[in-house]
C-alpha cells in the first residue's frame, strides 16, 4: 500500500484525487490545502485526513505526493518532498523562473526521487496513439510539426496578471508536445502574438494570440499558433508531415454522432474545455505514475522535460517582448541564448 498526499483541493486536486483512489495499492491518506472547507471536503470524500505541509511531509509513511496547489508553491513542494525522501508527481509548470526550476530538478537528483511532470496530453489516447505510429515509421522521416491550440475563452483577469504570460501557462504544454512528437530540440526559436480577443488581457500586460515558429537542431521545423477564445469549442489538434505521409490527431467530441440532412452535415463542437478534453489522459497519467512506484520504472515525463519545457516557454516570451529571433545554447540553457534581429536570423 502506498500512501499519498495531496497538495491542492481545487479543480484539479479533485481531479487527481479520484484517479489515485481508483489505483490498487494507493491510499490518499492527507490533503492540504490554506482553503480548510475545500480540503475538508475533498479528505472526506475519500476518507483522507486534513494536515498541513509538515504534517504531510514528516509522516514516514507517506510514500509520494501530488502537487496540485497553484504554481507559486509547486518549487517550494517538489524540494522540500524531495528532501523528505518522497515521490513526486507536480502539475506544470515546475515553477515560473527557470532559476527555481533548475533548483527543484537538482533536489530530485539529489535525493534520488520519482518526479513526474503532469504534461497530461503525452497521455491521451489520441496523441499516444500518433506517436506510437509515428515511431513505427508510418510516415518515414518527420518534417514539419503543425499544432494548434485554442481555448474557449481567457481565464480570469487575476488570473492572467500571476500565470507568468500566455507562453508559461497555456504554450507550456504545446512546447512539450513539440519535443516529444518530434523528438528532437529547437535550435532557432521565434514568436509572436496580438491581444486579439479581450482589450483586458493586454491591460493585465499579456496577448491572447500566439504563432511560434521553431527549428530543430536536425532542420525539422514546428509551428504553433494558440488562441484563448474559440466560438465553438476547446481545440486542441495537431498534424506531423513526414517523407511518406501525413498523420493528424483531432479533437475530442461528447459523441461520434453524425447528422446528415438535405442542408448540411454536421458533428458535434469539441468538448468545451480541457477537463473534458482530457478526462481519459488525466486517469491514465496517474494510473502510470503509480506503476512506476510499485513496479520501479522511470516516468515519461520528468523534471527535466518541465525544465526545457519553461526554458522555451521562457525564450518564447523574449522573443515576443523583444521582436527577436533566439538561437537555443546547445545544453539548452537560456542564459546563453545568442538573439539576432529578426531580419537577420530570418534570412540567414
Amino acid at each position: 500500500m502506498i500512501d499519498i498526499a495531496l497538495f491542492g483541493a481545487g479543480r484539479i486536486g479533485k481531479i487527481h484525487a479520484a484517479n489515485l483512489v481508483r489505483q490498487a495499492g494507493v491510499r490518499l491518506k492527507y490533503v492540504v490545502d490554506m482553503h480548510a472547507p475545500s480540503a475538508q471536503a475533498l479528505a472526506e470524500m475519500h476518507g483522507a485526513k486534513v494536515v498541513d505541509v509538515d504534517g504531510a511531509l514528516g509522516d514516514p509513511s507517506i510514500g509520494a505526493v501530488v502537487i496540485a496547489s497553484s504554481t507559486n508553491t509547486h518549487a517550494d513542494l517538489i524540494i522540500k518532498a524531495a528532501n523528505a525522501g518522497k515521490a513526486v508527481f507536480c502539475e506544470k509548470p515546475v515553477d515560473l523562473t527557470i532559476e527555481r526550476s533548475r533548483e527543484s530538478a537538482a533536489a530530485v537528483a539529489r535525493n534520488g526521487v520519482t518526479c513526474m511532470i503532469g504534461f497530461q496530453r503525452r497521455f491521451d489516447p489520441t496523441f499516444a496513439a500518433l506517436k506510437a505510429r509515428i515511431e513505427r515509421g508510418e510516415i518515414g522521416d518527420l518534417e514539419m510539426l503543425i499544432i494548434t491550440s485554442r481555448d474557449p475563452g481567457a481565464p480570469p483577469v487575476e488570473y492572467i496578471r500571476s500565470s507568468g504570460g500566455i507562453f508559461k501557462d497555456m504554450l507550456i504544454h504545446d512546447l512539450d508536445v513539440f519535443r516529444w512528437i518530434l523528438g528532437d530540440e529547437a535550435h532557432t526559436l521565434h514568436a509572436t502574438g496580438s491581444c486579439l480577443t479581450d482589450p483586458v488581457v493586454q491591460d493585465a500586460g499579456d496577448i491572447d494570440s500566439t504563432a511560434v515558429t521553431i527549428r530543430t537542431r536536425r532542420g525539422l521545423l514546428c509551428q504553433i499558433n494558440t488562441s484563448r477564445r474559440a466560438a465553438y469549442g476547446y481545440d486542441q489538434r495537431f498534424e506531423v508531415l513526414g517523407s511518406k505521409g501525413m498523420l493528424q490527431a483531432g479533437n475530442v467530441r461528447p459523441t461520434e454522432v453524425t447528422a446528415w440532412s438535405a442542408g448540411a452535415v454536421s458533428i458535434d463542437v469539441p468538448e468545451p474545455f480541457f477537463l473534458e478534453r482530457y478526462r481519459q489522459a488525466y486517469a491514465a497519467e496517474m494510473a502510470h505514475f503509480v506503476e512506476a512506484l510499485t513496479q520501479g520504472l522511470p516516468v515519461r515525463t520528468t523534471i527535466q522535460d518541465g525544465v526545457k519545457a519553461l526554458e522555451l516557454a521562457e525564450l518564447a516570451t523574449l522573443s515576443w517582448q523583444k521582436g527577436t529571433v533566439f538561437e537555443v545554447a546547445s545544453d539548452g540553457d537560456p542564459h546563453g541564448y545568442t538573439g539576432k534581429p529578426v531580419a537577420e536570423s530570418l534570412n540567414a
